[in-house]
């Protein structure tokens, strides 16, 4: 059985929860990512901010401050506010086919994978799609191709 270990991003980019959404919208432009584990200075999950709630929190906020000031905003709302607090995890240990198919079913983006209570990694739907991708390589590699005369 192939596990998360295997796949996962480790490592992954992280911030704490006094960092602000500017600083989380940088990270997330700069990275090309869409989901950040906020971790405190052992590396404990204590949340988890994605794109969906950084554009949220921009539009909402906006609608009640000058459009001018939106950099002062950003800068001031820190992540602990706006993270998911309750996130969902998997081991390392745990295999590619039941985290994939708990991505499907509760239709999340990414499931942070914690090992002895630290956060040790990330897997993403994009890590997903590349699994899958392999194995269809891989069949259209095995498939004999058709005797023609």
């Amino acid at each position: 059985m192939m596990t998360l270990s295997e796949i996962m991003t480790e490592q992954p980019f992280t911030l704490g929860p006094d960092n602000s959404v500017k600083q989380a919208m940088d990270l997330m432009q700069q990275e090309r990512i869409r989901h950040i584990p906020i971790v405190d200075e052992q590396r404990q999950l204590l949340g988890l901010v994605t794109l969906t709630d950084i554009l949220a929190t921009r539009e909402s906020k906006l609608l009640l401050i000058d459009p001018e000031r939106e950099a002062e905003f950003t800068d001031s709302v820190r992540l602990e506010e706006i993270m998911t607090r309750k996130v969902a995890t998997v081991s390392p240990h745990a295999g590619i086919k039941e985290a994939a198919l708990y991505l499907q079913r509760h239709r999340y983006g990414c499931l942070p994978v914690q090992d002895k209570g630290q956060l040790v990694g990330i897997v993403t739907e994009s890590d997903m799609i590349t699994v899958a991708i392999n194995l269809l390589e891989l069949m259209e590699d095995s498939d004999p191709s058709p005797i023609t005369d």
